[in-house]
């Protein structure tokens, strides 16, 4: 090992030292940094939202969720409580919903490496160059040469088109990479 290396044992003892200095640095700044909420904003968070009772998409099983919707931007979200299927509960996919939905660093147009940086084409670009990529594959060594992907970050609808578009390809060819 070398002269800045350390042990197992020491790095523990300097990550919980760490965590400690953390916890105790955040809580007492907490006075200068955060409030108490008022009581319209308990109330109501979001004025002038309103409540959409809606069934998750993301698997088959049907649990409700009841979206909050301002100005037609999914705002939050709560379990149904009285949903026959969900009961009060929810998987951690289906909490997560809405992080998916509203996640920063969520890809929201295409993109393309050239000469090692990633540069937004358009969709008319996009669609082309993959279309013609897997036309020109499927001709050159059969359809069966080509493996899809499913995704556990996919609805059961989204699902059910893969497989669609899979078959409508000429192949058996998918697998998903399910988590739970």
């Amino acid at each position: 090992m070398g002269a800045n290396s350390f042990g197992r044992r020491t790095f523990l003892k300097m990550a919980s030292l760490a965590t400690a200095f953390t916890a105790t640095s955040a809580f007492a700044n907490t006075n200068k940094v955060l409030r108490d909420a008022t009581e319209e904003e308990v109330r109501n968070p979001f004025p002038g939202s309103k409540l959409v009772k809606s069934i998750c998409t993301h698997c088959s099983v049907g649990c409700g969720v009841i979206a909050e919707v301002q100005n037609g931007v999914w705002v939050r979200q709560e379990v149904a409580q009285d949903h026959p299927i969900s009961r009060g509960g929810h998987c951690c996919k289906g909490a997560d919903m809405i992080d998916k939905i509203r996640s920063t660093n969520r890809l929201q147009y295409p993109t393309e490496k050239i000469a090692g940086k990633w540069n937004r084409v358009s969709w008319d670009d996009a669609m082309s160059k993959i279309s013609d990529k897997l036309l020109e594959l499927r001709e050159k060594f059969g359809p069966d040469s080509i493996m899809f992907l499913g995704s556990a970050k996919t609805s059961n609808e989204q699902g059910y088109y893969i497989k669609k578009f899979v078959s409508m390809f000429g192949t058996n060819n998918i697998d998903h990479q399910a988590r739970i």
